[in-house]
């Protein structure tokens, strides 16, 4: 209730355990290959028009947290009787708004094209504009944080630089100094009661759970990114066993592009376990290394690792399998394609044409570049135009069994025929194509990340439809097809939110997360009921509430 005795809908409440179950962490504060440990679930759900709600009983000791928009949290150790929840002040009502309308505030001097070129640069592993990004800082300070965001795989241009960090400088502060400007987020909305949020934590502040995969056997299998680990997830139970990628004894951290982090607190990773795809055939999860030379297969039966080594190409990115055994992934920094045939163990490689000669020469050049040792190697100048990385990120396969990429950096899509091998490149009118997705009726569902849009692509007819996201400043990363039900699910990353667009209403739901600084990279959705997974991978995970990342599912509601 409010202090007025009103009863109060939509309330976020969190049980959550009063401890996790203590677990094996004996191999440098994590869970050793092969062991299993327990992960007890955080259950999230809404108040209703009543202002109730309601917990399974629980196991095992409790503790509760209410949120609602507009008013302060409240920890309590019992849902049984009322709780009167108290208004926020206007300055903690400001605070508590979501990065996403901040960001909206920052306009870069009236220059569209720089804020869009800031957060295709900037706004791919973290929040902007959130508190961690809103504290002072000199110009010195900034010039200082973009190096090092750029040492790590930004590609903010060059000739950018002392502009943006000025303009951080003096547009962050006049936000401070007045935030009355910022704007309201999204009110939370009826269809959220009807709702379970699950979330099960896993690795510890310095973990980054980018892409996973959600399994035919029941398992969900997740990639920690920086520590070379695969965690495997009963989502039944909460149990989950760890499988850490091995890697050849005189292999440097950071595989073949070197140590980028060297910075970073503590690191793992030599291969950087990327993208995940299962075998229709076998069951075998197929899974990019993105700093090897090489696709990994995890056979789910001995629970052992094969790689299959490369003849070319870099940076093995996103990727999927097809209904003929064949495993597609891109490769982002060699702006080509890989094809992995099962059947005959080869490789084919589909080189996506460059933009200009210069771009040509770039990509034609890596292999050299590549020989040179990382402490050594020629680091890029960047521009606005991303000259020489194109990057194929996104990939998917129609019905009909085309193969789509989106390029992030060069604004088009590649439709590969198998077939033929043909390759056919289609301009993308809107900026950022990052990850895409099939429907049942084989248009393409993209996200438009500067742009905060998603399109739909009729193959049959060549026309884009474009939809406005329901947030404002959103910068999109990954969505998802529920092929069964025709609803597209969109990860909205600055707005602590997972967003749902259905089909054939043209309409949107959003769900809040229930934790600020919630950033994901990829969505997962169950064939058989529906669910919808994805996990908070923000980048550093100690910026986000709670600062562990989480598994995180959407349910209905039992009714």
């Amino acid at each position: 209730k409010d202090t007025q005795g009103s009863p109060l809908p939509l309330v976020m409440v969190t049980q959550s355990p009063a401890s996790q179950p203590a677990a094996n962490l004996s191999d440098d504060g994590y869970t050793p290959d092969g062991v299993t440990n327990t992960s007890a679930p955080v259950l999230t759900r809404f108040t209703n028009a009543s202002g109730e709600v309601s917990f399974p009983d629980p196991a095992e000791p409790v503790t509760y947290r209410a949120r609602a928009q507009g008013y302060v949290d409240a920890q309590f150790p019992a849902i049984e009787g009322e709780l009167v929840l108290q208004r926020m002040t206007p300055e903690q009502y400001i605070a508590s708004f979501p990065s996403n309308v901040w960001l909206s505030q920052l306009d870069f001097g009236g220059d569209a094209d720089l804020k869009k070129t800031f957060q295709l640069n900037c706004a791919f592993c973290h929040q902007q504009a959130s508190p961690f990004m809103r504290n002072e800082r000199t110009e010195e300070q900034w010039l200082s944080v973009i190096e090092r965001m750029n040492s790590y795989g930004a590609r903010l241009p060059t000739d950018d630089q002392q502009k943006i960090a000025t303009l951080l400088r003096e547009e962050y502060r006049r936000l401070r100094e007045h935030p009355e400007t910022v704007p309201e987020p999204r009110r939370w909305e009826e269809h959220l009661s009807a709702v379970e949020f699950t979330e099960w934590p896993l690795g510890d502040g310095f973990s980054q759970m980018h892409d996973f995969l959600l399994h035919p056997n029941g398992y969900v299998y997740i990639g920690d990114n920086l520590f070379d680990r695969i965690y495997e997830l009963d989502p039944n139970t909460g149990e989950y066993t760890v499988y850490k990628v091995p890697h050849d004894e005189d292999m440097g951290l950071g595989g073949i592009m070197g140590n980028r982090f060297k910075v970073f607190p503590k690191m793992y990773n030599y291969l950087g376990v990327h993208s995940f795809a299962y075998s229709k055939k076998d069951g075998n999860i197929f899974i990019t290394p993105s700093m090897q030379q090489a696709l990994l297969e995890f056979d789910i039966k001995t629970k052992k690792f094969i790689t299959h080594e490369m003849p070319a190409g870099f940076y093995p990115h996103t990727i999927r399998v097809d209904d003929k055994d064949r495993v597609w992934f891109t490769l982002a920094l060699s702006s080509q394609v890989a094809m992995f045939d099962r059947s005959s163990g080869e490789f084919t490689i589909y080189d996506l044409p460059a933009r200009s000669v210069k771009e040509w020469f770039i990509l034609k050049s890596l292999p050299l570049v590549f020989s040179i040792s990382p402490e050594h190697r020629p680091q890029p100048s960047p521009d606005r135009e991303g000259t020489g990385l194109p990057m194929p990120y996104g990939i998917d396969i129609t019905p009909d069994g085309m193969v789509w990429v989106a390029r992030l950096y060069a604004n088009d899509l590649a439709r590969i025929n198998p077939d033929t091998g043909e390759v056919t490149m289609i301009d993308f009118p809107f900026q950022g194509p990052r990850r895409l997705r099939s429907d049942a009726d084989g248009n393409l569902w993209i996200v438009a990340f500067q742009d905060s849009l998603l399109v739909k692509y009729a193959p049959a007819t060549g026309e884009f439809t474009s939809y406005p996201l329901p947030v404002i400043n959103e910068v999109p990363y990954a969505l998802n097809v529920d092929r069964d039900r025709g609803v597209v699910w969109v990860n909205g990353n600055q707005s602590d939110t997972i967003l749902a667009f259905d089909i054939a209403g043209e309409s949107w739901n959003v769900y809040p997360m229930p934790r600020q600084r919630f950033f994901s990279r990829d969505i997962e959705i169950s064939e058989q009921d529906g669910a919808v997974y994805t996990t908070n991978s923000h980048f550093p995970t100690w910026q986000s509430e709670g600062g562990v990342p989480t598994l995180l599912r959407i349910t209905p509601l039992a009714e």
